[in-house]
């Protein structure tokens, strides 16, 4: 690769990773070329990308943005994801991949909100449910109160019509 080949390439690495809102690095060691292709598949399909660059061009990318210093972590065969629609799903695709391929690959580090994620950190974002998930947890706990004030009403009501029932059935009777 020459040198324009090289800083253009870092130019395009560094605006992917700008336009990434999540990004983590994983160590493929020990995949296969048919495995590497079913993972950025599963990555691609969670809305990322998983991309292999040498480690002196994704240093150089990474130095070019505001996020924290990870060059010491880019050693040893790299893998980078790139997470643009969601942080869980990206993280949940190579985990559930790892699981049907002998623990590989594995999460060096993460980067969201320009802070540093420990693997043991995303492994935890990994295991969380899905957005879609989460919006149905919310809905339900959001949905539970309104019900019980629902029901509380409608037995108000009910109560109001037999009072009001009895009160007719009284009256005629009355007179």
């Amino acid at each position: 690769m020459d040198r324009t080949t090289k800083e253009s390439f870092v130019s395009d690495l560094r605006d992917r990773i700008n336009k990434a809102p999540v990004v983590y690095l994983t160590d493929f060691t020990g995949l296969d070329v048919k495995a590497m292709t079913a993972l950025r598949r599963s990555v691609k399909a969670a809305g990322a990308e998983y991309i292999v660059v040498k480690n002196r061009l994704a240093i150089r990318a990474f130095a070019q943005t505001e996020l924290p210093d990870i060059s010491e972590s880019l050693q040893g065969p790299t893998g980078v994801i790139l997470g643009y629609e969601d942080a869980v799903a990206p993280a949940k695709a190579l985990s559930d991949f790892a699981k049907d391929h002998d623990e590989k690959p594995v999460f060096k580090l993460g980067i969201m909100d320009n802070k540093i994620l420990q693997a043991e950190q995303v492994e935890a974002i990994a295991k969380l449910p899905s957005r879609d998930v989460l919006y149905s947890m919310l809905a339900g706990v959001l949905e539970a109160p309104m019900a019980a004030l629902a029901s509380v009403l409608e037995a108000k009501i009910q109560e109001t019509a037999g009072l009001i029932d009895a009160l007719r059935e009284e009256r005629e009777n009355a007179g």
